[in-house]
């Protein structure tokens, strides 16, 4: 099965490091995020993925272009040009790189994939958030629904306060911190699709998650997967620095798990 990733948008919001390369090859421990998540599906067998190619999009090209012989122990002949492979410890994947234009909305770039993707399911996902999804028990949701999409939905960690006014004295009367528990469920990406989806695309032009997620809700063709691990976006240098913690520690819950 197929793993389609979102990776072409600009990453406005984490410009300090996306003026330099695209957002999903900033690092986590020293590997792109992009890396990491596809690393995580590994640990499931999939390893099938085809990458939504953008905002410089040639050097996700470059990287993969690049990856075998980076990460491989090489001996190379000077004088004759010659080059062989002494050991190499590889990830079986099969990447597809599609261009699907720069300022393509999700649905569009979708679209431009059309043509790789076999089967009648296909999984998607966003090029810039990881978690400890349980994929075989998302893709078991997806076929107990029989729908057309299942989407992961989670309950973020709470980052605000939560206050309380008096409207009398206009002074706080009681002030926490929000728990999880509090907050509303959430898109993560990390969903399974049948191809109907095509028929729910348009014309491309609009976010995935507005007209046609709309639309196949409307038509009761949506389903849920709760995910009540894990899950963090990498949107500001904040969060990066805050994934890099946890990568640090050795124990961070989307690292592959044991043989």
């Amino acid at each position: 099965m197929k793993v389609v990733i979102f990776a072409g948008g600009k990453g406005t919001r984490i410009a300090e490091e996306s003026v330099y390369r695209p957002k999903p090859l900033i690092e986590i421990g020293g590997k792109p995020i992009l890396w990491h998540i596809m690393d995580w599906y590994s640990s499931f067998g999939y390893n099938e993925f085809i990458i939504c190619c953008g905002y410089k999009g040639q050097m996700i090209k470059q990287y993969f272009l690049d990856y075998y012989t980076k990460n491989s122990d090489i001996k190379v002949d000077l004088e004759t040009g010659g080059m062989r492979i002494l050991s190499q410890n590889i990830e079986p994947w099969k990447v597809t790189l599609v261009n699907t234009g720069l300022g393509t909305l999700t649905s569009g770039r979708l679209m431009r994939v059309r043509r790789y993707i076999d089967g009648d399911t296909f999984m998607m996902t966003y090029g810039d958030g990881v978690g400890n999804i349980d994929i075989p028990s998302l893709l078991k949701q997806y076929y107990s629904n029989g729908k057309f999409a299942t989407i992961s939905l989670t309950k973020p960690e709470g980052r605000f306060g939560a206050v309380q006014i008096s409207r009398d004295t206009g002074l706080v009367e009681c002030f926490r911190e929000k728990a999880r528990g509090d907050q509303s469920w959430v898109n993560i990406g990390f969903s399974a699709f049948s191809t109907e989806i095509f028929n729910y695309l348009g014309d491309g032009n609009s976010m995935l998650e507005d007209k046609p997620y709309e639309l196949l809700a409307k038509d009761g063709q949506m389903g849920a997967y709760f995910h009540k691990g894990f899950w963090s976006p990498m949107d500001t240098v904040k969060d990066k620095e805050y994934l890099e913690g946890l990568w640090n520690t050795g124990n961070a819950p989307w690292k592959r798990p044991p043989a």
